[in-house]
């Protein structure tokens, strides 16, 4: 980077911090977020870890969520009095995209009796038919905690549905869902830098497929990789989540080499989530000085989808 770009970003960043203070307003921040927003947020995690923080705001009038837009829907249910806004209306995601709400409203009536389950990477509408809300961190958990003779449908992502089966014993009915970005890694690549490292641990998203899995030191959400990662006396590690997780890893463990996993197509060394990268630290500038895009969400709809969120974080 010259030198001018880099002061036009530390002046953007400066930006950003007066503009933050003077409108009471909080960053938060997901892992596959570009390195900038997340050493400029005041809180980063996972899906789960953002929302248990966004429901202990108090004294924040406005919530800047950098992630994709089913984050800031449930910064906004966990918030209602609060107004939420996200660098970049179009940072959608893949995995909600998979399951519109009117065709999961068929398929939970084609399977009556059924308790719901849902990924927390859904629309507000598909959280509105849950019964209750997993994220990639807690699902084993949440699931081990309902009854044994349960029928549980699990909606969208099938990967992650799949490894939960594989774990618990359970078989619950699956909607054939799946993240663009852990569908696209390449288990030959994978190999062959094991082979050229054969001292890395694999670390590997749930959300990937399951011979990824089958070949992984680790599996979890991006909070366990990265605790996983700080945790061990491995020195390298080839990481197959979104590669916005490596800044973290990185900077917690300087000492040691994380190497990404990458996807099939062979001109690309490493994995990102287009929808994630939307998001910029301009983006982020303009929407606290304009405060837009903002979200919005019909009350009676944010009433439904509230609720499989809250039971979710009680028996997290």
């Amino acid at each position: 980077m010259n030198v001018e770009k880099s002061l036009q970003k530390e002046e953007l960043k400066q930006r950003i911090l007066r503009l933050k203070k003077e409108k009471k307003a909080v960053i938060l921040a997901h892992y596959y977020q570009q390195g900038d927003i997340q050493d400029i947020a005041d809180h980063i995690g996972d899906s789960l870890a953002l929302a248990q923080y966004a429901a202990t705001l108090e004294d924040a009038e406005i919530i800047v969520l950098c992630g994709v837009h089913f984050m800031g829907e449930t910064a906004k249910l966990l918030c209602p009095g609060k107004k939420v806004l996200v660098p970049d209306a179009a940072a959608g995601c893949s995995l909600a995209d998979s399951c519109p709400a009117e065709d999961f409203a068929a398929f939970i009536k084609e399977h009556p009796g059924h308790m719901v389950v849902s990924y927390v990477n859904t629309s507000v509408g598909v959280k509105a038919l849950t019964d209750v809300l997993v994220t990639s961190g807690n699902a084993r958990k949440i699931i081990d905690s309902l009854p044994a003779d349960a029928k549980i449908i699990f909606g969208p992502d099938r990967n992650l549905g799949n490894y939960i089966n594989s774990q618990t014993g359970r078989q619950m009915v699956l909607w054939d869902g799946a993240c663009h970005v852990h569908e696209q890694f390449s288990l030959e690549k994978i190999l062959e830098l094991k082979k050229e490292h054969p001292g890395a641990k694999i670390l590997v998203h749930p959300e990937c497929r399951k011979q990824l899995v089958l070949v992984a030191d680790a599996v979890g959400s991006t909070a366990a990789l990265l605790d996983y990662a700080r945790k061990s006396d491995a020195k390298e590690f080839i990481v197959a989540t979104e590669s916005g997780i490596l800044h973290q890893m990185r900077k917690d463990c300087p000492e040691k080499t994380f190497i990404p996993a990458p996807p099939n197509d062979s001109t690309c060394a490493c994995n990102d989530c287009s929808y994630m990268k939307l998001n910029t630290l301009q983006k982020l500038y303009d929407c606290l000085l304009n405060e837009t895009p903002e979200i919005t969400i019909d009350p009676a709809l944010a009433e439904a989808a509230r609720r499989p969120i809250e039971r979710m974080l009680e028996l997290s």
